[in-house]
């Protein structure tokens, strides 16, 4: 049986992954934030945002990992960032995205948010 949404409702899934490959910066993000857009859209409860090929973030990227998650909370969602590298995770952390995002090692999972 197909689920069935009423008028005006929205559908939320409970989670989306979004790997993001090469460097976040003010060249790609564009092109990143157009897949976060599709991502967004589908309602999550949560985004994943695997970075770990991911090898520098810029300011621009930054930006856009802040806009995201304002958005998805807007929404009653949350954004999480998985694996980082040494690098990126180092340009997050000067920026103090690190207390504003959840970020995950590999092996963990993704925090469980209840509707």
């Amino acid at each position: 049986m197909d689920d069935v949404v009423p008028a005006g409702a929205t559908q939320v899934v409970p989670l989306v992954e979004v790997q993001v490959r090469g460097d976040l910066d003010v060249r790609s993000a564009p092109r990143v934030n157009d897949v976060l857009e599709e991502a967004l859209a589908l309602h999550p409860r949560q985004l994943v945002i695997d970075l770990a090929d991911c090898e520098l973030i810029d300011a621009a990227g930054i930006l856009l990992l802040l806009d995201t998650h304002r958005r998805a909370m807007r929404e009653g969602g949350t954004v999480a960032l998985r694996s980082p590298s040494a690098r990126a995770r180092r340009n997050l952390k000067l920026a103090r995205v690190d207390r504003v995002l959840q970020v995950l090692t590999p092996e963990a999972e993704p925090l469980r948010v209840t509707p």
